[in-house]
């Protein structure tokens, strides 16, 4: 298959872990940005195939890992106590929330649906008029155009009961946040290329030369890692800071303005809090007030639920490439996907969750 198979070229990976070996010459921590850079990284062995001068660490961008308790809380909220047909991508169901998890919810009776699409849930509130749907919006970037377009969509058919749960978070916010705290050992970043592929590149640039860092943008696939490693230490290993395009077949520097289009006029920029880390200013999407009747938050009048932090987990910690999975005292035991205790175990982009399948790590 074109565009695959030779991004999984062993030969070509041989060759790209040579020239990274060959350039090296002092230790470097890269942070990928993106959980499933994360899951090729690791699924395909290349963590123990780089220099052990290279660092990699791993980045906040599993849209699930980053959910905040809050919301889950929200969510379970709205299955169980407001009655409403809740809809939901897939992994969203087993991350724990404060006193349950919407497969929990589910369970005890709720009406909890897995789609694949948000417009899968206008069409459930257009078949069920005498039931409010609530699609639990969550991602980054790349699901913003569709959750936006549900929306649209529920507005022009006059469908009123219809709404979204918006969780959706931004990418050059978050790294940021991670440049700028005083701990942060983070020297070059690689980019996910599905974000790129939306909002374009030039939200990078103020980034790379404020802090003075390299960024690549990169695909998911082996080849593609390995090419924007090498090109990072390339500009590291020369005292270089720019921002570079590893994916070209896929990202161009204006992204895609259609999709961009369809964004701005659903969302605004807000201020949004990331599941362990923090409130991070201007780093997610609200509804605009011109849509605010497709907001859940106000069409539920939501109250203060108490949510509570996770109990034993890291996240946090994993999430800024602080620490490794297997650094935290409860993965493998307390907290396995069968029993998660945070989102990073759930999720299929979780580093968690991606240490436990894939790594060569022994649990005891």
């Amino acid at each position: 298959m074109k565009y695959l198979s030779e991004y999984r070229d062993p030969e070509l990976v041989d060759h790209l872990l040579k020239e990274i070996h060959a350039i090296v010459t002092r230790d470097w921590t890269i942070m990928e940005v993106c959980g499933g850079q994360t899951h090729s990284l690791v699924k395909n062995g290349i963590l123990n195939m780089l220099p052990d001068k290279v660092h990699m660490v791993h980045g906040p961008g599993c849209p699930v890992c980053v959910t905040p308790q809050s919301l889950i809380d929200k969510a379970v909220y709205l299955a169980d106590e407001a009655d409403v047909i809740l809809c939901s991508y897939g992994d969203m169901l087993r991350v724990p929330g404060t006193k349950k998890s919407l497969l929990e919810a589910k369970a005890n009776g709720a009406d909890v649906r897995i789609l694949y699409s948000p417009l899968e849930a206008v069409n459930i509130a257009k078949d069920n008029p005498d039931k409010e749907v609530v699609f639990f919006a969550v991602g980054f970037e790349t699901t913003a155009p569709a959750n936006a377009l549900s929306v649209i969509h529920a507005q022009k058919a006059g469908i009123n009961n219809y709404s979204i749960l918006t969780s959706h978070v931004l990418v050059p916010p978050a790294i940021e946040a991670i440049v700028s705290d005083p701990g942060n050992v983070v020297q070059g970043f690689l980019a996910a290329g599905h974000v790129c592929t939306i909002m374009g590149m030039q939200e990078y640039v103020p980034i790379v030369e404020k802090y003075k860092l390299p960024i690549v943008v990169t695909g998911f696939e082996p080849v593609d890692l390995l090419q924007g490693i090498y090109m990072l230490l390339l500009q590291l290993e020369k005292g270089e800071f720019k921002l570079e395009n590893q994916y070209s077949r896929v990202v161009n520097e204006e992204g895609n303005p259609a999709a961009q289009q369809t964004i701005a006029e659903v969302f605004e920029v807000s201020d949004r809090e990331w599941r362990g880390i923090a409130t991070i200013p201007k780093s997610g999407y609200e509804l605009k007030a011109d849509y605010s009747r497709f907001d859940a938050n106000v069409k539920f009048q939501i109250p203060d639920l108490q949510s509570m932090k996770d109990n034993g987990c890291i996240a946090g910690e994993i999430l800024r490439g602080k620490k490794k999975p297997f650094e935290c005292p409860q993965f493998g035991k307390q907290c396995t996907p069968l029993n998660p205790l945070g989102a990073p175990m759930v999720s299929s982009e979780g580093a968690c969750a991606a240490y436990y399948h894939f790594s060569n790590i022994a649990v005891v």
